[in-house]
């Protein structure tokens, strides 16, 4: 059953989030709210009522979240995120909670920007895609894109930086899609975002490569302010042209290549990461072995590797499934390819001094830091968000580097 927000007035709650950076700030901008609804966070013991805001972008993260639904079916239960929005009966089998639409959410939060962990900004600069991939559930849960308002998030960005945000990420399901909409585009806003006073810096998040292909050079142009990380996110799924015209992604391998060279040609030390399914239908031996052929040629640095799961009200709902075997092989062949790359990438790095910014911090006595491009620095020593400074860079760990502090030149921003 539907609720609105009110009817959670004056009560403890506890919040169980889960899914993507937009999803999360989802969660604080609904946080913020029930805060100001007289509403107290508390753990689940003490709680009158239980909120989960749901991810069901593959398949075992649909069964994780029936599961903790099932562990809170005899609590005043209320559900957000994509999960009611396109599998309620789903949801249903397990509970019969009340529903927080997202779109009340927004209508009722009053910035597209929410504080994350650390010394890190989120802005959702839109929701919603102009994709139609044939496998994607979560397009049908956030509908085609709906882009927010240049204003709004320049405000938002304004703000966050004077609270002490540093990085500033700006999240939405395809953000190179931002303001195909409204007449406006992407490398518009980035440049706006730049002109801000303060010290910060903005990762963009995930690009769908076909918004990319339409704003490439223009792209590249916003990317050279020192404002903006050079890291760019770009979700390929597959290296074979066959594959990727049944996935319908509306580009072909070639064109991943344009991009990749494009950027790398501007900032050779750019990291680029991005997404493949592996074992989607259909795939033959040849078409998996281009999809390697591509990870080694674009050599994608931190790549997230997903097992096709079927999606139900999805075109490749239909279609028949490949053995799990060969997609669990073929995602461990992908991975021990992508790790390869990592440690080629991070090597590169090793001797070598570069700035870094304080943004994080994972562990009592050191600091996770990012330098120009994104890299994940990890220095021993307790440091303060936002912290500005130079340092060597020590150990490759593979998902992330270690780095000294070089004392010259060090400091604090702000």
């Amino acid at each position: 059953m539907t609720t609105t927000l009110e009817d959670l007035r004056g009560k403890p709650i506890y919040i169980e989030s889960y899914g993507c950076t937009y999803n999360h700030a989802d969660t604080r901008r609904l946080t913020a709210i029930l805060e100001g609804l007289g509403c107290t966070l508390t753990g689940p013991d003490e709680a009158d009522a239980v909120i989960i805001n749901t991810c069901t972008v593959i398949g075992t993260t649909e069964r994780k979240m029936l599961r903790r639904l099932a562990a809170f079916a005899d609590r005043d239960l209320y559900v957000t995120g994509c999960m009611p929005l396109v599998q309620m009966e789903r949801v249903r089998s397990v509970c019969t909670p009340h529903v927080i639409h997202p779109d009340e959410i927004h209508e009722r939060s009053c910035s597209v920007g929410t504080r994350g962990a650390g010394a890190i900004g989120v802005v959702q600069v839109a929701s919603g895609c102009v994709g139609r991939c044939s496998y994607c559930i979560t397009r049908l849960a956030r509908g085609r894109l709906k882009s927010a308002p240049a204003q709004a998030i320049l405000d938002a960005v304004r703000h966050l930086v004077a609270s002490g945000a540093y990085e500033i990420q700006l999240t939405g399901q395809d953000v190179a899609a931002w303001g195909l909409d409204r007449g406006e585009s992407l490398p518009d806003l980035l440049r706006a975002i730049a002109d801000i006073p303060g010290e910060f810096a903005v990762r963009p998040g995930m690009m769908h490569p076909a918004s990319v292909l339409g704003i490439l050079d223009a792209l590249v142009d916003a990317y050279e302010s020192d404002k903006i990380f050079q890291f760019l996110h770009l979700p390929v799924q597959s290296g074979s042209d066959a594959v990727l015209e049944r996935m319908q992604r509306g580009y072909r391998a070639a064109d991943v290549v344009r991009v990749v060279d494009t950027f790398r040609a501007a900032f050779p030390d750019m990291m680029i990461s991005s997404d493949f399914i592996t074992g989607f239908p259909g795939e033959t031996d040849e078409e998996f072995q281009q999809t390697l052929d591509l990870l080694r040629r674009a050599a994608f640095v931190k790549v997230n590797i997903t097992r096709y799961s079927r999606r139900p009200g999805t075109p490749a709902a239909a279609w028949k499934d490949l053995p799990e075997r060969i997609r669990k092989d073929r995602s461990r062949a992908l991975l021990r390819e992508a790790n390869r790359i990592y440690d080629c990438y991070n090597e590169r790095w090793m001797g070598r001094k570069t700035s870094v910014v304080a943004t994080e911090k994972n562990a009592p006595g050191s600091t996770v830091c990012r330098n120009p491009c994104y890299l994940n620095v990890v220095v021993g020593e307790d440091l303060p968000f936002g912290f500005s400074g130079r340092v060597v860079i020590t150990n490759n760990r593979r998902h992330y580097v270690t780095g000294e502090r070089v004392p010259s030149g060090a400091g604090h921003r702000g």
